[in-house]
C-alpha cells in the first residue's frame, strides 16, 4: 500500500531569490571587471609610451650623472651623455614604409630591415634603437616637428660615452643598457660611479669621479707600437706595459685586440678582457731574473759561482731517474751574470739544484707569483704554482727558467719593483683617488708601503746584469737605447698544447722586460706577444725592438734625464727688465 504523499506544507522551504538582486550583483561584477581591464590598458598605454606614473617614492626618477673617470692628468675618459631610444607604436604610424624610409639614414639601420622589424614585433610597441646620441636624437626630432611621419617617439635615457673610444678599453670597461657598470673600473667602482636617488620625483646626487694612475699620453704611446707589433707578428695578442717602480703606478697598458667601449656589443668576448691582469701564462726566460735573485740572496750561490753548460742540464737522481733539458746553446762555464746574458737554462737550472724544493717555492711566492696583486681590477688572475707535493723531479730546474707555472703580466711587473727599488717589493695600483661631483678628493690611494724581499746588493747586482744584456754579447741589445742605460732581460717561451698534452713546437709567447735607468730606476716596460706568427718567435728579435722604441718615447715624455738630455732645474721666475714706454702723442712713434 502505498503511503501518504508528504505534504509539501510541511517541509522546509528555501527563500527565493530575487532577479532583481542577480542581475545588481552581475552589474557590480563586469563594473569591476571592465574598471580593472581599463586600468591595466591605460598603464601599459602610458608605460609604453614613456611616461612615469605619478606618485610614489618608487617612481623616482634619477637624472642626476654617472660619475667621470679621468687620467692622472684629468682627461675625461668616460662621462655621462643624455642618449634617446627611438620607439614606434603601430596604430600611430602613417605608413610604414615611409616611417621606415625616413628613419633608416639617422638609424644607420637599412628601410627594409626597420620594416621587417615593424611588422613582425610581438607587440603594438617596438623598440628600433636604442641608446643613440644627442645629435642624432636632435635630427629626428625636427624630423617629426615636419608632420611627415606620425607613430615614432623618443625615449631620453642616460648613456655613457668614451671620448678615447678604444684608448685603455680594457682597463676602464663599460656599462650596459641600464647604466651600470659591466666590465673594467665602470664595473669595479660601480657603486662610487653611480647616481644616486635623492627621494623625490626626479633628481639625485651625482656620482663620484674616478682619478686613474694612467696617463692618456703614455696609454696612446704604448698602444700605437702594440698595434704594429701585433700586425707585424701576425700575433694573438700583445701586452705593453709602463709602471713608475717606486709607488706602483700603472702609467699605461696596452692590451690588444682591444674593442670600443661605445660598441662593446659589436666586438668578441675575447677582446673584452684585461689581459695584463686576467691571462695567466708560462713566462719564459724573463723569470730568470726572479728565479736567480732570490737563490743568489739565499747565499746559495755568489755572483763567481760557476756551472758547466755544454748545451743541456743534467740530473740524476737518488732513485736513478735522469733529468734531460736542453739550453738554448753550448755556454761554456758560466757564472750568474753569464746566465743572465746569454740567457742559459742549463745554468739556471743548476743553479736552482742548489737550493730545497720548499726554499726555492717559498723564494718564488716571496715575490708574489702564486697570488693576485690586488690591483683592484675584476677577473684579476692569481697565476699557477703549483705545490711542493705535486712537483716532478723535473719542477724545480724547469720553473726556475719560467716553464711549469704561471704568471699574470701584472705579476711579472711587481716582481720587477723589487729589482728596481734595490729590494722592496711594491704593489701596482691603477686607482690615484676618488673625488666627489664638486672635484673634492673623498678618498686617495695611497702607495701601500713596500716590503723588502731582497737584500739591496742582490738586487743591484740583477740590474747590473741585465744592463749587460744590451751588450752585443746578450740577447737584449735591440733594446739598447744611446745615452741611456737598461736592464733587460728577453724570454721565449713554449706554449703547452692540451690537445696532445706537451708543449707546442708552432706556439710561443716572446716577452722582453727593461728597468730604467739601469742605476736610479723610474720605469719599467714589459712587451708580451703571444703565438706570433711571423718570421720569428724570439724575444730578443721581436719583443727588445720595440721596447726601445717605448723606451725612447717616455724617455722624452716622462723627462727622464739621459746623456743628450739631461735635466735642469729652474725657480719657475724670470725677472724682466724695467723698459721704457715710447710716448703717444699726435705721431705714433717709430717702433722698428
Amino acid at each position: 500500500m502505498m503511503g501518504k504523499a508528504p505534504d509539501p506544507a510541511g517541509m522546509k522551504r528555501e527563500p527565493k531569490k530575487s532577479k532583481s538582486g542577480l542581475n545588481l550583483r552581475f552589474v557590480i561584477f563586469f563594473a569591476i571587471l571592465i574598471g580593472a581591464a581599463i586600468y591595466v590598458l591605460v598603464s601599459y598605454g602610458i608605460l609604453m609610451l614613456g611616461s612615469a606614473p605619478a606618485g610614489g617614492a618608487n617612481n623616482t626618477i634619477v637624472t642626476a650623472d654617472r660619475g667621470q673617470i679621468l687620467d692622472r692628468n684629468n682627461r675625461i675618459l668616460a662621462i655621462q651623455t643624455r642618449l634617446g631610444n627611438v620607439s614606434v607604436w603601430r596604430p600611430g604610424l602613417n605608413d610604414v614604409n615611409k616611417v621606415a624610409e625616413s628613419l633608416a639614414p639617422f638609424l644607420l639601420i637599412s628601410a627594409d630591415e626597420l620594416v621587417e622589424r615593424i611588422e613582425l614585433a610581438p607587440s603594438d610597441f617596438v623598440y628600433l634603437k636604442k641608446q643613440i646620441d644627442q645629435t642624432t636624437v636632435r635630427e629626428i626630432e625636427a624630423l617629426l616637428k615636419s608632420g611627415d611621419i606620425t607613430g615614432v617617439n623618443i625615449e631620453p635615457v642616460m648613456g655613457r660615452i668614451y671620448p678615447e673610444q678604444q684608448l685603455a678599453a680594457g682597463i676602464i670597461g663599460f656599462v650596459g643598457t641600464e647604466n651600470r657598470g659591466l666590465a673594467g673600473i665602470e664595473y669595479a667602482f660601480n657603486d662610487e660611479l653611480e647616481a644616486k636617488a635623492s627621494g623625490t620625483k626626479e633628481g639625485g646626487q651625482a656620482g663620484n669621479q674616478i682619478v686613474l694612475t694612467i696617463d692618456a699620453n703614455v696609454q696612446y704611446i704604448l698602444e700605437e707600437i702594440a698595434g704594429r707589433v701585433l700586425t707585424q707578428n701576425e700575433a694573438e695578442s700583445v701586452m705593453l706595459i709602463a709602471m713608475n717602480p717606486r709607488n706602483g703606478d700603472i702609467l699605461g697598458q696596452a692590451s690588444l685586440p682591444s674593442f670600443d667601449p661605445n660598441n662593446f656589443r659589436a666586438s668578441d668576448e675575447q677582446f673584452r678582457k684585461n689581459l695584463p691582469s686576467e691571462v695567466a701564462y708560462e713566462p719564459g726566460s724573463v723569470f730568470k731574473v726572479f728565479s736567480l735573485a732570490p737563490i743568489m740572496d739565499s747565499g746559495a750561490i755568489t755572483p763567481t759561482t760557476t756551472f758547466l753548460c755544454n748545451g743541456r742540464y743534467e740530473h740524476t737522481t737518488n732513485l736513478g731517474e735522469k733529468v734531460l733539458i736542453t739550453c738554448l746553446g753550448t755556454h761554456g762555464d758560466v757564472d750568474t751574470r753569464r746566465i743572465i746574458i746569454y740567457s742559459c737554462n742549463a745554468g739556471a737550472a743548476y743553479a736552482a739544484d742548489r737550493m730545497s724544493q720548499d726554499s726555492f717555492y717559498n723564494a718564488v711566492r716571496t715575490l708574489g707569483f702564486g697570488e693576485k696583486t690586488g690591483i683592484g681590477l675584476p677577473g684579476e688572475t692569481a697565476g699557477f704554482l703549483r705545490p711542493t707535493n705535486r712537483w716532478s723531479t723535473r719542477s724545480k730546474p724547469t720553473i726556475s727558467m719560467g716553464q711549469e707555472l704561471s704568471v699574470s703580466a701584472m705579476q711579472m711587473m711587481r716582481a720587477a719593483t723589487a729589482i728596481a727599488n734595490d729590494g722592496v717589493l711594491v704593489n701596482p695600483r691603477i686607482v690615484l683617488a676618488i673625488r666627489d661631483s664638486e672635484g673634492k678628493d673623498t678618498r686617495e690611494y695611497h702607495p701601500v708601503e713596500g716590503r723588502r724581499v731582497l737584500a739591496p746588493q742582490t738586487a743591484r747586482e740583477m740590474r747590473s746584469y741585465m744592463r749587460d744584456v744590451t751588450g752585443t754579447s746578450g740577447t737584449g741589445w735591440r733594446a739598447n737605447v744611446e745615452d741611456l742605460t737598461l736592464a733587460v732581460k728577453t724570454g721565449t717561451a713554449e706554449m703547452f698544447d692540451p690537445a696532445t698534452n706537451a708543449y707546442s713546437k708552432t706556439d710561443f709567447i716572446a716577452s722582453c722586460m727593461a728597468i730604467l735607468p739601469a742605476d736610479n730606476p723610474t720605469l719599467v716596460l714589459y712587451m708580451v706577444i703571444i703565438k706570433p706568427k711571423g718570421p720569428s718567435n724570439l724575444g730578443g728579435r721581436i719583443a727588445a725592438p720595440p721596447i726601445r722604441e717605448a723606451a725612447e718615447e717616455l724617455i722624452n715624455y716622462l723627462g727622464i734625464p739621459r746623456g743628450r738630455n739631461p735635466q735642469v732645474s729652474h725657480s719657475g721666475q724670470i725677472n724682466l727688465p724695467d723698459t721704457a714706454v715710447p710716448f703717444i702723442g699726435d705721431i705714433v712713434p717709430d717702433l722698428t
